[in-house]
């Protein structure tokens, strides 16, 4: 194995399973190796920064939507070799919907509230269809 480097080394994110009326938030990032999948709102984590808090970010940056933060709905390790070689760590949490219009910003290419019957329809990470099951409102 190889000894990380200052590009090669694991990056740290956190992303929200956010649910409003009975569908989910998702995004299409513009950028990286989920470009043009759909998948939760989310991004790496700043120095010194919470977990907890790079969550409220990121979807705030991606999405507009404001939440409360809730409990960790899962961990996910994302390795990939295309379009480049990355290696994450995610932790995703649940959110309770507060505020906002969802609207594209940030990294995101799209973003749209998709109710629970469409999900299997829609090219979504297996990483994000794991926390969204795990998320669900029952």
């Amino acid at each position: 194995m190889d000894a990380p480097t200052a590009t090669r080394i694991p990056r740290i994110g956190a992303s929200v399973a956010l649910w409003r009326d009975g569908s989910v938030l998702l995004v299409q990032p513009k950028s990286g190796p989920y470009k043009g999948k759909w998948s939760l709102p989310g991004g790496h984590l700043a120095f010194g920064e919470r977990l907890i808090e790079a969550a409220r970010r990121e979807l705030r940056e991606e999405t507009g939507i404001e939440a409360t933060i809730g409990n960790p709905v899962g961990i996910f390790e994302i390795v990939v070799d295309q379009p480049e070689p990355a290696h994450f760590v995610v932790m995703a949490f649940a959110g309770t919907y507060q505020s906002g219009e969802a609207v594209a910003g940030d990294d995101a290419a799209a973003v749209r509230w998709v109710p629970a019957a469409e999900l299997d329809a829609l090219d979504i990470t297996q990483q994000s269809r794991d926390a969204i099951a795990r998320s669900q409102p029952r």
